[in-house]
Formats: structure tokens, C-alpha cells, sequence
């Protein structure tokens, strides 16, 4: 079995087995089958107080005779996360269903408050349960407090599932910044080879992730995982945690890494390691990783450069740019040759760049060449005028992204300070989601001190009243922030999204629970197969998209290397929503490999953009719905590049508006 999907599996043994208990064999043949389990009208009621927020009418279930509906009013409660929930929850730790308890530790962890921490600890030190063990082992990560830290460090795993729940208990501890010596020491023991690949791949990801942890003393552990594990998951991120560990030779062993791993993620994870390294020490492996044969690896490498240009020579770059053909790599490496550039060279090179930025084909190259552009102070007030007349979304976006990025440079000159801050000010008053958003975190960044330069903030509170909600919310929450930090106020509460677009569960209940879709793209065909007994919402929410044709000639406006591909959006720049949201579903299942999510602005604020995984990536766990995964064409997720159309999507079997026999 797939060890990636065994969380998955248990689960459906599990409510398997309860549904057995329940139900006798039915001597008729001819009778029909329930092509999902939202037959049960109990169980469509459960999940639809889940969908209203309705803490009060689903508490009772918490209790209900029936162990399969509380276990389901359990994981209703993961995406409520009420803390009204939380006492009843910890009773339930005592069910005498596993997957009751199972539910319980789940939904415990997803509401995350500290309050359950000491009864966690006390029913880890009772239960027998495998699986139970490891749901309240990573529960109590998600609520840990020093006291819960010290716990996961001390446990001592008497199975492989117990051992891979304390690996996750540590990781999520670890985001929670309550991280410890030991605790390290302990993630550094469980990524050695004997020890089961759930266990390694959480423990890699504690050792990536967390934030201000020391690794030098691990560096003979973790080059060892890092060059032998058989699983490309865990060298990848084993391989990011390098950045970590201080070594004369770390040049030469990311170096190495960079260019013999066989997974293009470990390799671009080597430069991503490479910050703070000198140029000269790493120039063979990043100009070779920059000509990489696969795409999301240059992307990267020129990415990286971006991000660490000091040092880097304007002469090596010039003598490969002939070699790369992809828009977005050269747009980054002109950036880095026009940072970088003398004086007497730079007026020559930016003409020339311009050229191409004018001669570029599509919108999304010109995008990237344009964001180029903006290596040269002297190009700013083009890329302003190219923005504020720019018919395509996707160049005013890139173009005020482009502006930022010249204005977080440490030498940004300072004779332009008021010139940038008229620029950002004139952005939100154009009324469009993307310049009035990124212009309004601009505005409130602390570094770049624009605040000064405002006698008032009423532009900002005259953009929010125009604001069309929930379409717009992503907007309206920068500009709720911006102007709560502009006015010395701590942070409000978030702005919520109403309630308006409940389920529909005529078209959920006509949705086998092995449908699965196709992507066509023009990179390929990619099947996906849709979940919707975990999250009904937003499977039907994107089955109805589909049949509507309203992703067809759509892009993948979005792809962040060895992370997501990202689509869905009509506007094509990542600001384009729906005229309504759909509410956040969270099931136990973990973003693996090729697992397809909801994105969105924060809880409850989904409409129609999704993203596709390319590796694990648990910090998106429980924040976002996973609503699909991937069962064929992956190899095509993975040469998926910004601006790649998608052709059309197609629904692989037929949905009907009748139950019928399978």
C-alpha cells in the first residue's frame, strides 16, 4: 500500500468497519446502491451544521448513539474549530470506537487550543490504540505548550504508527516555535534509514521548517539521509535543512547535490540552501542548475539569485543567457545582469532588454520580462506608466510586484522615496483587487516607512467601501490590516466572508465517490480523483465550475517550484474570485505528492482557484481544503509552467441525478 495514502485508508477501514456493525447483508440483489455515503440524510445533516458553523445543534452528535455519527460530528469540528467543542471532544477520547477517538484527537489539534494539552498527555499514557496514539501524538504538537514539547521529546513509541505520530507531534510543535535540544536530537534520530518513511518524512520536515534551530552538530546525520534515503521526499527536505549547518565545506557538498541528484526537487532544494554562500564558491552548480533541463529547477536557481545577488558575476550570467529559452528565467537574470551591471554597461543592456520586453510574446512573457526591468532604478516611472495603462492583469500585477521588489532593495535611493509612495497611493485608487491589495501591504510594510509620507489615510478607507464582498475579500483584508496598523490599532479581527453558498447537496449525492476528472493542458492530461465524501462543498463547487466550462482556456497563473501549480483564476494574476466563497473542509488527510487543494485568502474565503502539490508540503494541512489527488499524469504536473493553458476539464464517468447500483 501507498504509504502516503495509509492515513486515508485507515480511516475508511475504520468508518468501514463502524458502518458494518450497523448494517445487516441485504439478501436483495436488485436494490440500489448508494453511489456515496451522503445517502444517509443523518450524515448530510451533520455536514451541513458543519458548512452553517452551527455549534449548538451539532454538540449533540458529539454524543449520539450511533458511533459513525460521532465520529463524523467529531470531524465536523475540525473545520468549526469552536472551543465550545473542546470539553465534549476530550470525552470522547474515551469512546469505545477507534475512529471516534481518531476523530476526536483530530478535531482537537485542528482547534488547537492549549486547554486539552494535559488531558492529551494523560490519554496518550492510557491508550493502546496504534492509530489513536499517533492522532493524539500530532494533536498535542498542535496545542503544544513547553510542558507538551517536553512530553513529545521524553515518548517513547512502542509501534511504527505511534512513531510516526510523535515525528508529526514534534514537527508541529516545532511550527509552533516550542522546540527544544532534545527535540532536535530526537528528529535527527528518527530520519535514519531504518525507520518507517512517515516517520522520516516529519521528522526531515521539523528539521526544514523549524524556525532557529542549529543543525552544524548533525552534519555528518543529516549528509548521510541527504545523499542514501530511497525516498525523494525526505533528501529534499533533509536537503533543506542543510541551510541550517555551518561548514567550511558547505559549498562543496550542496555544490555536489545540486548536480547528481536524480529528483530535480533535491537539487533545486540544494540552491535553495545555498544563501549566504559566496558566488565564486557555488558559481558551477548554479550556472549549471540555471540550465537545468527541467524547468521548475532553473526557475528556482534564478529565483535564488534574485534573492541573493551580492557578488553574483554580470559577466558568467551574460555568457549563458543565449542558452535559456524560458521567459521567467531570463526575466530573473536580467534583473540580477542590471543589478549588478557598471554604470558605463547598464544604460546599454537595459536598452536592449527593453527591446525584447517590447517584441515579448504573450502576456505572461512580457510579465516576466518586465519585472526584469526592474533591476535598474532608472526604470521605474516605465514600469509605473506600463502599469497604470496595461490592458492584461497579469502585466499591472507583475509591474507593481516589480515596483515593490525595487523598493525592498537595501539601497534603494532615498530621492525616491515620494515618488514610489505617490505611485502606491495612486495604485489603490484605481479600484483594481490586485494594485489596491498589493499596493496597501506595500504601504503598511515597516521597513519601507511609507506612513510619513500620507497626511491621511482616507484613500485607503474610500478603496475599502468600494470593495464588492466576498468576491473582493482578499483585497478588503489587506487594506483592514494596512489601515489598522497605519492607525497604531492592534490588529482587528479578520473580516469574515458571510455565509451564502451552502451546499448543494442534489448535485453532491450525484457524485460517486470514485469520480475521478481530467485536466487537459497543454502539457498533457491530468487525472484527478475527487473527494467528495471528505469535502462535498467543494467538490460540487468545482464539478459545477467544470460543467460550466469555466476553466477552460484558463492558465496555471502560478507555479512555485517543488511547491504548487496553481489555476483557476479568470483574471489569470491570482486576484481573480468568484461573487461568492464556499466554506473551509478539513478531513484528516495530508498534502502529499500531487494532492489538490482550495486556495484562499483564509478560512471560508474558497471560490474557484486551486493548486496542485508538487511534494509533500504539511504546512498546508489543516489550513486548506484537500478536495482531489492526483492518480494520473504527474509527470505533467511537474513540467506545468506559468501560463500553460488548460484546455478543458472533463468529468471521466458520467454524474447522474439518480442513485444507482455499482
Amino acid at each position: 500500500m501507498n504509504r502516503k495514502m495509509k492515513l486515508r485508508y485507515t480511516w475508511a477501514l475504520a468508518l468501514g468497519a463502524l458502518s458494518a456493525c450497523q448494517y445487516l447483508p441485504s439478501k436483495q440483489t436488485d436494490t440500489p446502491v448508494a453511489i456515496n455515503k451522503f445517502e444517509d440524510k443523518t450524515l448530510q445533516q451533520i455536514y451541513t451544521l458543519q458548512d452553517e458553523r452551527n455549534t449548538i445543534e451539532l454538540l449533540p452528535y458529539l454524543s449520539h448513539t450511533s458511533p459513525q455519527y460521532r465520529t463524523e460530528a467529531a470531524l465536523a469540528f475540525a473545520s468549526v474549530q469552536d472551543t465550545l467543542a473542546v470539553p465534549p471532544l476530550l470525552q470522547l477520547l474515551t469512546d469505545t470506537a477507534v475512529a471516534a477517538r481518531i476523530a476526536a484527537a483530530y478535531a482537537l489539534g485542528q482547534i488547537g487550543h492549549t486547554r486539552a494539552e494535559n488531558d492529551i498527555i494523560q490519554h496518550l499514557q492510557q491508550e493502546q490504540n496504534p492509530g489513536v496514539q499517533a492522532e493524539l501524538l500530532e494533536a498535542l504538537g498542535k496545542v503544544s505548550t513547553p510542558a507538551g514539547a517536553v512530553f513529545l521529546n521524553r515518548y517513547t513509541p512502542e509501534n511504527e504508527t505511534a512513531m510516526a505520530g510523535q515525528s508529526w507531534g514534534l514537527y508541529r510543535a516545532g511550527q509552533r516555535q516550542q522546540v527544544t535540544q532534545q527535540g532536535t536530537a530526537e528528529a535527527v534520530q528518527l530520519i535514519t534509514a531504518d525507520n518507517p518513511y512517515e516517520a522520516r518524512l516529519a521528522a526531515a520536515h521539523y528539521l526544514a521548517r523549524t524556525p532557529k534551530i542549529d543543525l552544524t552538530p548533525y552534519r555528518r546525520q543529516l549528509l548521510t539521509s541527504a545523499t542514501s534515503d530511497t525516498a525523494p521526499e525526505v533528501r529534499m527536505a533533509v536537503v533543506q535543512s542543510l541551510a541550517k549547518v555551518r561548514a567550511n565545506d558547505k559549498a562543496q557538498f550542496l555544490s555536489t547535490l545540486a548536480q547528481s541528484d536524480p529528483d530535480y526537487r533535491v537539487r533545486l532544494s540544494a540552491i535553495r540552501a545555498m544563501g549566504g554562500l559566496e558566488f565564486r564558491e557555488i558559481k558551477p552548480a548554479v550556472l549549471a542548475a540555471v540550465q537545468d533541463e527541467n524547468i521548475n529547477t532553473a526557475v528556482a536557481t534564478s529565483e535564488f539569485l534574485v534573492a541573493n545577488p551580492a557578488g553574483v558575476e554580470v559577466d558568467a550570467l551574460l555568457q549563458v543567457m543565449s542558452q535559456l529559452q524560458d521567459a521567467r528565467v531570463r526575466g530573473n537574470i536580467i534583473w540580477v545582469i542590471l543589478r549588478n551591471s557598471q554604470p558605463q554597461s547598464k544604460a546599454y543592456l537595459n536598452n536592449r532588454y527593453k527591446q525584447q520586453y517590447q517584441h515579448a510574446r504573450g502576456p505572461y512573457d512580457k510579465a516576466h520580462l518586465l519585472k526584469g526591468l526592474s533591476g535598474y532604478y532608472d526604470n521605474y516611472s516605465f514600469i509605473a506608466d506600463e502599469m497604470f495603462s496595461a490592458q492584461d492583469p497579469v502585466i499591472a500585477t507583475t509591474a507593481m510586484d516589480a515596483l515593490i521588489l525595487m523598493r525592498q532593495q537595501p539601497d534603494f535611493p532615498r530621492s525616491l522615496e515620494s515618488e514610489f509612495a505617490e505611485i502606491f497611493r495612486k495604485a489603490v485608487g484605481t479600484g483594481d483587487v490586485a494594485l489596491v491589495g498589493m499596493a496597501a501591504a506595500a504601504i503598511r510594510d515597516p521597513k519601507l516607512n511609507l506612513r510619513d509620507h500620507y497626511r491621511s489615510f482616507g484613500f485607503l478607507v474610500e478603496a475599502k467601501q468600494k470593495l464588492q464582498l466576498p468576491r473582493d475579500m482578499e483585497t478588503n483584508i489587506e487594506l483592514q490590516k494596512t489601515l489598522d496598523y497605519l492607525n497604531n490599532r492592534e490588529e482587528s479581527t479578520t473580516p469574515q466572508n458571510p455565509f451564502t453558498h451552502p451546499i448543494d447537496w442534489a448535485l453532491v449525492k450525484s457524485i460517486p465517490a470514485d469520480q475521478q476528472v481530467v485536466l487537459h493542458t497543454e502539457k498533457g492530461a491530468i487525472t484527478l480523483q475527487l473527494f467528495v465524501e471528505d469535502a462535498p462543498g467543494s467538490v460540487a463547487n468545482f464539478v459545477a465550475l467544470a460543467r460550466q466550462n469555466f476553466f477552460d482556456s484558463l492558465y496555471f497563473h502560478r507555479v512555485v517550484p517543488n511547491f504548487v501549480a496553481q489555476g483557476g483564476d479568470k483574471r489569470g494574476d491570482g486576484w481573480g474570485s468568484s461573487d461568492y466563497s464556499i466554506r473551509s473542509e478539513f478531513a484528516p488527510l495530508r498534502y502529499g505528492e500531487g494532492y489538490v487543494g482550495m486556495a484562499s485568502a483564509g478560512k471560508d474565503t474558497e471560490s474557484n482557484q486551486w493548486f496542485i502539490t508538487h511534494s509533500p508540503t504539511p504546512h498546508l494541512d489543516g489550513r486548506y481544503t484537500i478536495f482531489a489527488k492526483v492518480v494520473d499524469g504527474m509527470q505533467v504536473v511537474h513540467q506545468l509552467e506559468v501560463g500553460d493553458r488548460i484546455l478543458d476539464v472533463e468529468l471521466k464517468k458520467a454524474i447522474t441525478n439518480q442513485v444507482s447500483a455499482r
